[in-house]
Protein backbone atom coordinates (compact mmCIF):
# COMPACT_ATOMS: atom_id res chain seq x y z
CA UNK A 1 0.00 0.00 0.00
CA UNK A 2 1.42 3.39 -1.01
CA UNK A 3 1.25 6.46 1.21
CA UNK A 4 -2.11 8.17 0.91
CA UNK A 5 -3.85 5.16 -0.59
CA UNK A 6 -6.78 3.71 1.36
CA UNK A 7 -6.38 0.23 2.80
CA UNK A 8 -7.98 -2.52 0.75
CA UNK A 9 -9.14 -4.26 3.90
CA UNK A 10 -8.99 -3.39 7.61
CA UNK A 11 -6.00 -5.62 8.41
CA UNK A 12 -3.80 -4.40 5.52
CA UNK A 13 -1.67 -1.91 7.47
CA UNK A 14 -0.71 -4.62 9.95
CA UNK A 15 -0.57 -7.62 7.63
CA UNK A 16 1.95 -6.07 5.22
CA UNK A 17 4.50 -6.03 8.06
CA UNK A 18 4.89 -9.80 7.61
CA UNK A 19 8.06 -10.44 5.58
CA UNK A 20 7.59 -14.24 5.59
CA UNK A 21 10.84 -14.80 7.49
CA UNK A 22 9.51 -17.99 9.11
CA UNK A 23 10.47 -17.24 12.73
CA UNK A 24 6.84 -17.90 13.66
CA UNK A 25 6.79 -21.45 12.32
CA UNK A 26 8.65 -23.20 15.13
CA UNK A 27 6.56 -21.58 17.89
CA UNK A 28 3.16 -22.13 16.25
CA UNK A 29 1.41 -25.15 17.83
CA UNK A 30 -0.77 -25.93 14.81
CA UNK A 31 2.17 -25.79 12.40
CA UNK A 32 4.08 -28.12 14.72
CA UNK A 33 1.18 -30.56 14.57
CA UNK A 34 0.62 -30.48 10.82
CA UNK A 35 3.68 -29.06 9.06
CA UNK A 36 1.15 -27.31 6.79
CA UNK A 37 2.07 -23.77 5.74
CA UNK A 38 -1.59 -22.77 5.80
CA UNK A 39 -1.65 -23.74 9.49
CA UNK A 40 1.11 -21.23 10.35
CA UNK A 41 0.88 -17.52 11.22
CA UNK A 42 2.52 -16.39 7.99
CA UNK A 43 0.32 -18.77 6.00
CA UNK A 44 -2.81 -17.43 7.65
CA UNK A 45 -1.68 -13.86 7.05
CA UNK A 46 -1.17 -14.75 3.37
CA UNK A 47 -4.73 -16.11 3.30
CA UNK A 48 -6.13 -12.97 4.91
CA UNK A 49 -4.20 -10.76 2.49
CA UNK A 50 -5.29 -12.83 -0.50
CA UNK A 51 -8.92 -12.65 0.54
CA UNK A 52 -8.73 -8.94 1.35
CA UNK A 53 -7.11 -8.14 -2.00
CA UNK A 54 -9.63 -10.25 -3.92
CA UNK A 55 -7.10 -12.85 -5.07
CA UNK A 56 -8.66 -15.64 -2.97
CA UNK A 57 -12.22 -16.53 -2.10
CA UNK A 58 -13.37 -16.78 1.49
CA UNK A 59 -14.77 -20.29 1.32
CA UNK A 60 -15.03 -22.98 3.99
CA UNK A 61 -11.58 -24.30 3.12
CA UNK A 62 -9.87 -20.98 3.84
CA UNK A 63 -12.08 -20.37 6.85
CA UNK A 64 -11.13 -23.74 8.34
CA UNK A 65 -7.43 -22.86 8.24
CA UNK A 66 -8.18 -19.66 10.12
CA UNK A 67 -10.55 -21.41 12.53
CA UNK A 68 -7.81 -23.86 13.48
CA UNK A 69 -5.66 -21.04 14.84
CA UNK A 70 -5.63 -21.22 18.63
CA UNK A 71 -5.17 -17.48 19.02
CA UNK A 72 -2.35 -18.29 21.47
CA UNK A 73 -0.21 -15.43 20.08
CA UNK A 74 3.04 -17.36 20.51
CA UNK A 75 4.07 -15.92 17.14
CA UNK A 76 4.03 -12.33 18.39
CA UNK A 77 7.11 -12.42 20.68
CA UNK A 78 8.95 -14.46 18.04
CA UNK A 79 8.27 -12.00 15.19
CA UNK A 80 11.20 -9.63 14.46
CA UNK A 81 8.87 -7.36 12.47
CA UNK A 82 6.41 -6.92 15.32
CA UNK A 83 3.41 -8.26 13.41
CA UNK A 84 0.38 -8.05 15.76
CA UNK A 85 -1.09 -11.36 14.67
CA UNK A 86 -3.73 -11.45 17.40
CA UNK A 87 -5.12 -8.12 16.24
CA UNK A 88 -5.08 -9.19 12.58
CA UNK A 89 -6.87 -12.45 13.32
CA UNK A 90 -9.36 -10.79 15.67
CA UNK A 91 -10.26 -8.13 13.13
CA UNK A 92 -10.69 -10.70 10.37
CA UNK A 93 -12.82 -12.99 12.53
CA UNK A 94 -15.01 -10.05 13.49
CA UNK A 95 -15.80 -9.55 9.80
CA UNK A 96 -16.58 -13.21 9.15
CA UNK A 97 -18.68 -14.31 12.13
CA UNK A 98 -21.76 -12.70 10.63
CA UNK A 99 -21.05 -13.81 7.07
CA UNK A 100 -22.81 -16.52 5.10
CA UNK A 101 -19.89 -18.96 4.93
CA UNK A 102 -21.26 -20.97 7.85
CA UNK A 103 -24.73 -22.52 8.09
CA UNK A 104 -27.08 -20.37 10.21
CA UNK A 105 -27.57 -23.22 12.70
CA UNK A 106 -23.83 -23.39 13.27
CA UNK A 107 -23.65 -19.66 13.85
CA UNK A 108 -26.44 -19.89 16.40
CA UNK A 109 -24.88 -22.88 18.15
CA UNK A 110 -21.52 -21.15 18.53
CA UNK A 111 -23.15 -18.01 19.88
CA UNK A 112 -25.20 -20.11 22.31
CA UNK A 113 -22.06 -21.87 23.55
CA UNK A 114 -20.46 -18.53 24.33
CA UNK A 115 -23.66 -17.41 26.04
CA UNK A 116 -23.61 -20.38 28.38
CA UNK A 117 -19.90 -20.11 29.21
CA UNK A 118 -20.10 -16.41 30.05
CA UNK A 119 -23.20 -16.55 32.27
CA UNK A 120 -22.40 -18.26 35.57
CA UNK A 121 -26.01 -19.25 36.30
CA UNK A 122 -26.42 -20.89 32.89
CA UNK A 123 -23.02 -22.58 33.12
CA UNK A 124 -23.77 -23.91 36.57
CA UNK A 125 -27.16 -25.17 35.42
CA UNK A 126 -25.70 -26.89 32.36
CA UNK A 127 -23.00 -28.60 34.42
CA UNK A 128 -25.46 -29.65 37.10
CA UNK A 129 -27.72 -31.14 34.43
CA UNK A 130 -24.78 -33.07 32.98
CA UNK A 131 -23.88 -34.40 36.42
CA UNK A 132 -27.48 -35.44 37.03
CA UNK A 133 -27.41 -37.49 33.83
CA UNK A 134 -24.09 -39.03 34.91
CA UNK A 135 -25.74 -40.00 38.19
CA UNK A 136 -28.36 -41.85 36.16
CA UNK A 137 -25.61 -43.78 34.40
CA UNK A 138 -25.26 -41.71 31.25
CA UNK A 139 -21.62 -40.79 30.61
CA UNK A 140 -21.24 -37.23 29.41
CA UNK A 141 -17.44 -37.04 29.32
CA UNK A 142 -17.88 -36.18 25.66
CA UNK A 143 -20.38 -34.07 23.79
CA UNK A 144 -22.60 -36.21 21.52
CA UNK A 145 -21.85 -36.41 17.79
CA UNK A 146 -24.80 -34.28 16.78
CA UNK A 147 -23.70 -31.41 19.00
CA UNK A 148 -20.17 -31.55 17.63
CA UNK A 149 -21.57 -31.45 14.12
CA UNK A 150 -23.81 -28.50 15.00
CA UNK A 151 -20.86 -26.53 16.35
CA UNK A 152 -18.89 -27.24 13.20
CA UNK A 153 -16.32 -29.34 15.06
CA UNK A 154 -15.95 -31.81 12.23
CA UNK A 155 -17.77 -34.75 10.78
CA UNK A 156 -19.01 -36.82 13.70
CA UNK A 157 -16.45 -35.30 16.06
CA UNK A 158 -16.75 -36.15 19.73
CA UNK A 159 -15.75 -33.14 21.79
CA UNK A 160 -14.16 -33.91 25.16
CA UNK A 161 -15.43 -31.89 28.10
CA UNK A 162 -13.05 -30.39 30.69
CA UNK A 163 -12.60 -32.27 33.95
CA UNK A 164 -13.65 -29.46 36.29
CA UNK A 165 -17.14 -29.56 37.75
CA UNK A 166 -19.36 -26.87 39.20
CA UNK A 167 -18.72 -26.39 42.90
CA UNK A 168 -20.50 -24.59 45.69
CA UNK A 169 -20.05 -20.84 45.55
CA UNK A 170 -19.81 -18.59 48.56
CA UNK A 171 -20.19 -14.95 47.51
CA UNK A 172 -17.06 -12.96 48.16
CA UNK A 173 -17.49 -10.05 50.58
CA UNK A 174 -17.88 -6.71 48.79
CA UNK A 175 -15.01 -5.31 50.87
CA UNK A 176 -12.11 -6.99 52.63
CA UNK A 177 -9.84 -4.79 54.72
CA UNK A 178 -6.08 -5.02 54.31
CA UNK A 179 -3.91 -6.46 57.00
CA UNK A 180 -1.72 -3.66 58.35
CA UNK A 181 0.10 -1.86 57.03
CA UNK A 182 -2.44 -0.93 54.37
CA UNK A 183 -0.75 0.00 51.08
CA UNK A 184 -3.25 -0.19 48.21
CA UNK A 185 -6.91 -0.31 47.31
CA UNK A 186 -7.69 -2.79 44.54
CA UNK A 187 -10.80 -3.93 42.69
CA UNK A 188 -10.95 -7.59 41.73
CA UNK A 189 -12.58 -9.18 38.68
CA UNK A 190 -14.29 -12.40 39.74
CA UNK A 191 -14.95 -13.57 36.17
CA UNK A 192 -17.54 -15.88 34.60
CA UNK A 193 -16.01 -19.35 34.71
CA UNK A 194 -13.94 -18.90 37.86
CA UNK A 195 -16.85 -18.59 40.35
CA UNK A 196 -18.45 -21.75 38.94
CA UNK A 197 -15.48 -24.07 38.43
CA UNK A 198 -12.81 -22.61 40.72
CA UNK A 199 -14.30 -20.37 43.44
CA UNK A 200 -11.38 -21.35 45.66
CA UNK A 201 -9.07 -19.36 43.35
CA UNK A 202 -11.07 -16.19 43.89
CA UNK A 203 -11.05 -16.80 47.63
CA UNK A 204 -7.28 -17.34 47.62
CA UNK A 205 -6.82 -14.17 45.56
CA UNK A 206 -8.66 -12.05 48.13
CA UNK A 207 -6.74 -13.64 50.98
CA UNK A 208 -3.30 -13.08 49.46
CA UNK A 209 -4.10 -9.51 48.44
CA UNK A 210 -5.34 -8.78 51.95
CA UNK A 211 -2.11 -10.22 53.40
CA UNK A 212 -0.09 -8.07 51.00
CA UNK A 213 -1.66 -4.90 52.43
CA UNK A 214 -4.55 -4.36 50.02
CA UNK A 215 -8.12 -3.31 50.68
CA UNK A 216 -10.02 -5.54 48.25
CA UNK A 217 -13.25 -4.40 46.61
CA UNK A 218 -15.46 -6.93 44.79
CA UNK A 219 -18.28 -5.08 43.01
CA UNK A 220 -21.54 -6.91 42.55
CA UNK A 221 -22.69 -7.74 39.03
CA UNK A 222 -19.37 -7.11 37.31
CA UNK A 223 -20.42 -9.40 34.48
CA UNK A 224 -18.21 -10.75 31.70
CA UNK A 225 -15.15 -8.85 30.47
CA UNK A 226 -15.86 -9.97 26.89
CA UNK A 227 -12.73 -12.07 26.47
CA UNK A 228 -14.28 -15.24 25.08
CA UNK A 229 -16.44 -13.31 22.65
CA UNK A 230 -13.54 -11.13 21.52
CA UNK A 231 -11.22 -14.07 20.88
CA UNK A 232 -13.99 -15.87 18.95
CA UNK A 233 -14.58 -12.86 16.69
CA UNK A 234 -17.73 -11.43 18.28
CA UNK A 235 -16.18 -8.01 18.65
CA UNK A 236 -19.39 -5.99 19.00
CA UNK A 237 -20.60 -8.25 21.81
CA UNK A 238 -17.23 -7.87 23.51
CA UNK A 239 -17.48 -4.10 23.24
CA UNK A 240 -20.88 -4.10 24.90
CA UNK A 241 -19.58 -6.28 27.74
CA UNK A 242 -16.62 -3.95 28.18
CA UNK A 243 -18.95 -0.96 28.41
CA UNK A 244 -21.06 -2.69 31.06
CA UNK A 245 -17.97 -3.47 33.11
CA UNK A 246 -16.79 0.13 32.85
CA UNK A 247 -20.21 1.33 33.98
CA UNK A 248 -20.05 -0.98 36.99
CA UNK A 249 -16.59 0.23 38.01
CA UNK A 250 -17.28 3.95 37.57
CA UNK A 251 -18.18 4.66 41.25
CA UNK A 252 -14.96 3.12 42.61
CA UNK A 253 -11.53 4.62 43.15
CA UNK A 254 -8.67 2.14 43.17
CA UNK A 255 -4.98 1.70 42.50
CA UNK A 256 -5.18 -1.51 40.46
CA UNK A 257 -7.74 -3.74 38.79
CA UNK A 258 -6.75 -7.28 39.72
CA UNK A 259 -7.44 -10.23 37.42
CA UNK A 260 -6.60 -13.89 38.06
CA UNK A 261 -7.53 -15.28 34.63
CA UNK A 262 -4.99 -14.89 31.82
CA UNK A 263 -7.57 -14.57 29.05
CA UNK A 264 -9.52 -11.91 30.94
CA UNK A 265 -6.33 -10.03 31.78
CA UNK A 266 -5.17 -9.78 28.19
CA UNK A 267 -8.63 -8.59 27.14
CA UNK A 268 -8.97 -5.82 29.73
CA UNK A 269 -5.43 -4.62 29.03
CA UNK A 270 -6.53 -4.09 25.41
CA UNK A 271 -9.74 -2.21 26.23
CA UNK A 272 -8.20 1.01 24.96
CA UNK A 273 -7.80 -0.50 21.51
CA UNK A 274 -11.18 -2.25 21.65
CA UNK A 275 -13.08 0.98 22.39
CA UNK A 276 -10.80 3.42 20.58
CA UNK A 277 -13.65 4.59 18.33
CA UNK A 278 -16.13 5.10 21.17
CA UNK A 279 -15.90 8.74 22.30
CA UNK A 280 -17.96 8.10 25.41
CA UNK A 281 -15.90 5.19 26.74
CA UNK A 282 -12.46 5.57 25.17
CA UNK A 283 -10.83 7.49 28.03
CA UNK A 284 -12.32 5.21 30.69
CA UNK A 285 -11.27 2.13 28.72
CA UNK A 286 -7.69 3.36 28.46
CA UNK A 287 -7.63 4.24 32.17
CA UNK A 288 -8.86 0.81 33.20
CA UNK A 289 -6.42 -0.91 30.82
CA UNK A 290 -3.56 1.00 32.44
CA UNK A 291 -4.61 -0.24 35.88
CA UNK A 292 -5.30 -3.86 34.90
CA UNK A 293 -2.85 -6.29 36.50
CA UNK A 294 -2.65 -10.04 36.71
CA UNK A 295 -2.67 -10.91 40.40
CA UNK A 296 0.78 -12.50 40.26
CA UNK A 297 2.17 -9.63 38.19
CA UNK A 298 0.84 -7.18 40.79
CA UNK A 299 2.17 -9.04 43.83
CA UNK A 300 5.58 -9.42 42.25
CA UNK A 301 5.72 -5.72 41.38
CA UNK A 302 4.60 -4.27 44.74
CA UNK A 303 6.53 -6.73 46.87
CA UNK A 304 5.20 -9.01 49.58
CA UNK A 305 6.44 -10.07 53.03
CA UNK A 306 8.24 -13.34 53.62
CA UNK A 307 5.88 -16.29 53.79
CA UNK A 308 5.10 -17.42 57.35
CA UNK A 309 4.38 -21.02 56.31
CA UNK A 310 5.77 -23.75 54.09
CA UNK A 311 4.67 -25.64 51.00
CA UNK A 312 6.62 -28.89 50.83
CA UNK A 313 5.74 -30.02 47.32
CA UNK A 314 7.34 -30.38 43.91
CA UNK A 315 5.68 -27.93 41.52
CA UNK A 316 5.79 -27.51 37.73
CA UNK A 317 4.53 -24.34 36.09
CA UNK A 318 2.53 -24.23 32.84
CA UNK A 319 2.50 -20.83 31.12
CA UNK A 320 -1.00 -19.86 30.02
CA UNK A 321 -0.83 -18.41 26.49
CA UNK A 322 -2.59 -15.14 27.23
CA UNK A 323 -0.30 -14.60 30.21
CA UNK A 324 3.07 -15.36 28.63
CA UNK A 325 2.47 -14.31 25.00
CA UNK A 326 -0.24 -11.64 25.18
CA UNK A 327 0.75 -10.07 28.52
CA UNK A 328 4.45 -11.08 28.39
CA UNK A 329 4.37 -12.28 32.02
CA UNK A 330 6.71 -15.22 32.54
CA UNK A 331 9.29 -14.64 35.27
CA UNK A 332 6.97 -13.19 37.95
CA UNK A 333 5.09 -16.43 38.79
CA UNK A 334 8.34 -18.35 39.08
CA UNK A 335 9.92 -15.67 41.26
CA UNK A 336 7.05 -15.75 43.74
CA UNK A 337 6.81 -19.54 43.81
CA UNK A 338 10.53 -19.87 44.42
CA UNK A 339 10.24 -17.63 47.47
CA UNK A 340 8.00 -20.13 49.27
CA UNK A 341 9.85 -22.23 51.86
CA UNK A 342 9.84 -25.93 51.04
CA UNK A 343 8.60 -25.55 47.45
CA UNK A 344 10.71 -27.16 44.73
CA UNK A 345 10.04 -25.73 41.27
CA UNK A 346 10.91 -28.06 38.40
CA UNK A 347 11.13 -27.30 34.70
CA UNK A 348 8.27 -28.24 32.38
CA UNK A 349 9.26 -28.96 28.79
CA UNK A 350 7.37 -26.71 26.35
CA UNK A 351 5.87 -24.84 29.29
CA UNK A 352 4.80 -21.99 27.01
CA UNK A 353 3.13 -24.16 24.34
CA UNK A 354 -0.68 -24.09 24.29
CA UNK A 355 -2.49 -26.96 26.01
CA UNK A 356 -5.34 -26.85 23.47
CA UNK A 357 -8.00 -25.26 25.66
CA UNK A 358 -7.84 -21.78 24.09
CA UNK A 359 -11.26 -20.45 25.06
CA UNK A 360 -13.81 -22.48 23.09
CA UNK A 361 -11.18 -24.13 20.87
CA UNK A 362 -11.47 -27.53 22.57
CA UNK A 363 -15.17 -27.54 21.61
CA UNK A 364 -14.69 -26.34 18.04
CA UNK A 365 -11.42 -28.05 17.08
CA UNK A 366 -11.38 -31.23 19.17
CA UNK A 367 -8.80 -33.13 17.13
CA UNK A 368 -6.11 -30.47 17.43
CA UNK A 369 -7.10 -29.72 21.02
CA UNK A 370 -6.75 -33.37 22.01
CA UNK A 371 -3.37 -33.70 20.25
CA UNK A 372 -2.03 -30.67 22.08
CA UNK A 373 -3.47 -31.92 25.36
CA UNK A 374 -1.76 -35.30 25.01
CA UNK A 375 1.55 -33.56 24.32
CA UNK A 376 1.11 -31.31 27.35
CA UNK A 377 0.18 -34.21 29.64
CA UNK A 378 3.24 -36.20 28.53
CA UNK A 379 5.46 -33.26 29.39
CA UNK A 380 3.75 -32.78 32.76
CA UNK A 381 4.14 -36.45 33.69
CA UNK A 382 7.84 -36.30 32.77
CA UNK A 383 8.47 -33.64 35.44
CA UNK A 384 7.65 -35.90 38.38
CA UNK A 385 5.79 -32.97 39.92
CA UNK A 386 3.11 -33.36 42.56
CA UNK A 387 1.44 -30.08 41.59
CA UNK A 388 0.95 -28.27 38.28
CA UNK A 389 0.40 -24.52 38.54
CA UNK A 390 -1.30 -22.48 35.80
CA UNK A 391 -2.76 -18.98 35.75
CA UNK A 392 -5.90 -19.59 33.70
CA UNK A 393 -9.08 -21.55 34.48
CA UNK A 394 -9.35 -22.97 30.96
CA UNK A 395 -5.87 -24.47 31.24
CA UNK A 396 -6.61 -25.92 34.68
CA UNK A 397 -9.85 -27.54 33.51
CA UNK A 398 -8.50 -28.86 30.21
CA UNK A 399 -5.16 -30.20 31.48
CA UNK A 400 -7.10 -31.67 34.40
CA UNK A 401 -9.17 -33.59 31.85
CA UNK A 402 -6.02 -35.00 30.27
CA UNK A 403 -4.43 -35.99 33.56
CA UNK A 404 -7.65 -37.64 34.71
CA UNK A 405 -7.81 -39.66 31.50
CA UNK A 406 -4.31 -40.92 32.27
CA UNK A 407 -5.26 -41.88 35.83
CA UNK A 408 -2.89 -39.26 37.21
CA UNK A 409 -3.40 -37.61 40.60
CA UNK A 410 -1.26 -34.52 40.05
CA UNK A 411 -3.02 -31.59 41.69
CA UNK A 412 -3.80 -28.54 39.53
CA UNK A 413 -3.67 -25.16 41.22
CA UNK A 414 -3.50 -21.50 40.35
CA UNK A 415 -0.22 -19.96 41.61
CA UNK A 416 -2.18 -17.70 43.94
CA UNK A 417 -3.62 -20.79 45.65
CA UNK A 418 -0.10 -21.99 46.39
CA UNK A 419 0.78 -18.56 47.79
CA UNK A 420 -2.31 -18.73 50.01
CA UNK A 421 -1.30 -22.19 51.26
CA UNK A 422 2.06 -20.78 52.33
CA UNK A 423 0.27 -18.28 54.58
CA UNK A 424 -1.12 -20.98 56.84
CA UNK A 425 1.90 -20.71 59.11
CA UNK A 426 0.52 -17.50 60.58
CA UNK A 427 -2.48 -19.30 62.17
CA UNK A 428 -1.09 -21.91 64.64
CA UNK A 429 1.71 -20.99 67.09
CA UNK A 430 5.18 -22.20 66.08
CA UNK A 431 5.40 -24.54 69.08
CA UNK A 432 2.45 -26.59 67.84
CA UNK A 433 3.93 -27.41 64.41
Amino acid sequence: MKDGEPALYPEEDQAIKCVRCGFCLDVCPTFRLTGNEAESPRGRIALIRGIGEGQLTLDLGALNHLDRCLGCRACEPACPSGVPFGSILGSFRARTVSGDQRPPAQQMARKALLGVLTRPKLLRGALNAAHALEYLGLELDEIPHWMGDLLGAGDGARVALPAAKATGQRPLPPFTAAKPPRRYTVVMLTGCVMPVLFPRINEATVRVLQWAGCDVIVPRNEGCCGGLHLHAGYREDAKEMARRLLDTLRPYRFDAFIINSAGCGSTVKEYGELLKDDPRYQAEAEALASKARDVIEFLDAVGIPDFPGRYDHVVAYHEACHLVHAQRISAAPRRLLQRIPGLKLVDLEEADVCCGSAGVYSFLQPENARALLERKVANVLATGAEVLAAGNPGCLAWIGRGLRDHGCTIELLHPVEILASALDGEAPPAAEH
